[in-house]
């Protein structure tokens, strides 16, 4: 075997997917915070970005994430009715149609993007949302090789 294709054997055993997670402050982000300090276990693959509401999520901030390197991205916000600014969530909800039509026009498989729903007492529901996350993306292998 060369030394080139040895060093991407290597490269492709070695690979962890890199998941960008925009999780709204008030209940995701605190939710997430709450994961961590109870100790559950999650893949530490999640790189958090907190938002003030899922509501202010730009679709465009999904495909840069996907663009600058991410293999995944998690969307985590409250439950619909519970928004802190009122219907912030309901707007992301409603917009998702869009983004998930966008990521498929983008030649990017939509499986490698989850919105979930979880409050700032629901830390598991956050961890189970990442590792599920993790796990797809990591059966569909790396993405800079589809899209870049």
């Amino acid at each position: 075997m060369t030394e080139a294709a040895q060093e991407t054997k290597t490269t492709s055993e070695d690979w962890e997917p890199k998941i960008v997670a925009f999780c709204c402050n008030w209940c995701s982000y605190a939710g997430a915070d709450l994961a961590g300090t109870s100790r559950i276990q999650y893949p530490p693959n999640a790189r958090i970005i907190r938002v003030n509401c899922t509501g202010r999520i730009d679709p465009e901030f999904i495909l840069a994430a996907l663009d600058m390197g991410a293999d995944g991205v998690l969307v985590s916000g409250c439950h619909p009715g519970d928004c802190h600014y009122t219907s912030g969530n309901l707007k992301m909800r409603a917009r998702w149609a869009l983004i998930k039509r966008a990521v498929e026009q983008a030649g990017i498989d939509p499986r490698r993007i989850r919105l979930q729903w979880a409050s700032a007492s629901e830390a598991q529901i956050f961890a189970d949302g990442v590792t599920l996350l993790t796990e797809q993306v990591r059966k569909l292998g790396p993405l800079r090789g589809q899209w870049r």
